[in-house]
């Protein structure tokens, strides 16, 4: 197929909205999860993408879906 491809990338994480509405701390999170809270507010920040393993558990925590953790950008190349 010629012409434009289209795709997403990965945009700003939501995680910290979805901490608040579930009203769970970053420290808590880090802790369900195993993993430092500077993990965890390194994502909040943007400073780091998640594993999809590490996604899976914090949307299962959360009640979310994974999609929800990132706003999702179109992409468009040609």
């Amino acid at each position: 197929m010629e012409g434009k491809s289209l795709g997403y990338i990965v945009g700003n994480c939501r995680l910290q909205f979805l901490l608040d509405q579930a009203e769970i701390s970053q420290q808590e999170l880090s802790s369900r999860l195993g993993v430092t809270r500077q993990q965890v507010n390194n994502y909040v920040r943007n400073e780091r993408t998640m594993s999809y393993k590490l996604a899976y558990n914090i949307a299962a925590i959360l009640g979310c879906s994974m999609e929800e953790l990132y706003y999702m950008e179109q992409s468009t190349h040609e």
